[in-house]
């Protein structure tokens, strides 16, 4: 018969338990201060490093998305405010406050014509047309960057993708599986028939109806009867050739 531990034993066992804890907290503590101490000099690595280039950041877009790319792995977030380092050193904020600006005026104005969906490329080309007598050149990281500010109004600004393209929603309307299967299907002609969307997606009449119907509900679509097959083409500015910069000054 094995004899029990004594009160001494136990005593022993939680010392020794105790020990390796606190062994244990150490081994973590010292481990999160080398992290907490290599993080400030990468963070004071990556300001002598905007002061250097802080003209090619302005001005190059691809130099600047790199340079992002560089903050956010040292958890830097130099679009977190207006005030502070980053924007006294490169005026990165109000850069993109700008481009915001600008962007909800363009989405504001093309809305009428493409309902408040409008192709990533197409937006940051209108864009481009506006600051052509301002210095330096907006590239489509920029504008995503400035969009994804803009959700903090929560008016329905965001960036959806829709087969290989990505477009700009300016109006809370929430698109479901059907009506994107509708807009990747219309990118190849910026068009689709009722009869097409039954054949191409294999769905019924009333399926295809119902989502064409709601599609033109929200201003994304527009008809065109003029043909002489007498079939109804629905057309989206938003993925169409055509340019939906219809309204919108240079």
């Amino acid at each position: 018969m094995r004899r029990r531990p004594g009160i001494g034993g136990l005593q022993t066992a939680a010392a020794a338990r105790d020990q390796y804890r606190l062994l244990g907290e150490n081994v973590a503590k010292i481990r999160t201060d080398m992290m907490k101490e290599q993080l400030a000099t990468f963070r004071s690595q990556l300001e002598e490093f905007a002061r250097k280039h802080k003209n090619d950041i302005r001005k190059n877009p691809a130099f600047r998305s790199q340079f992002h790319e560089m903050c956010a792995k040292v958890g830097v977030d130099p679009l977190a405010s207006n005030k502070g380092f980053w924007a006294e050193l490169l005026g990165i904020g109000d850069f993109y406050y700008e481009l915001g600006v600008q962007i909800v005026d363009i989405c504001l104005a093309t809305r009428p014509h493409n309902g408040g969906l409008i192709n990533l490329q197409e937006l940051c080309h209108v864009l481009r047309q506006r600051r052509k007598s301002d210095r330096g050149v907006v590239s489509e990281d920029d504008c995503l960057r400035a969009i994804s500010k803009l959700k903090v109004l929560g008016s329905g600004f965001e960036v959806i993708s829709v087969g290989k393209r990505k477009l700009v929603r300016s109006v809370p309307t929430e698109l479901n599986k059907d009506h994107n299967e509708i807009l990747e299907l219309a990118q190849a002609q910026g068009f689709v028939t009722g009869d097409e969307v039954e054949r191409r997606l294999s769905w019924t009449s009333g399926r295809a109806i119902d989502a064409l119907d709601t599609l033109l509900d929200e201003g994304l679509a527009m008809i065109d009867d003029g043909h002489r097959d007498g079939k109804r083409r629905y057309w989206f500015p938003c993925v169409s050739p055509i340019s939906s910069s219809i309204g919108v000054d240079s």
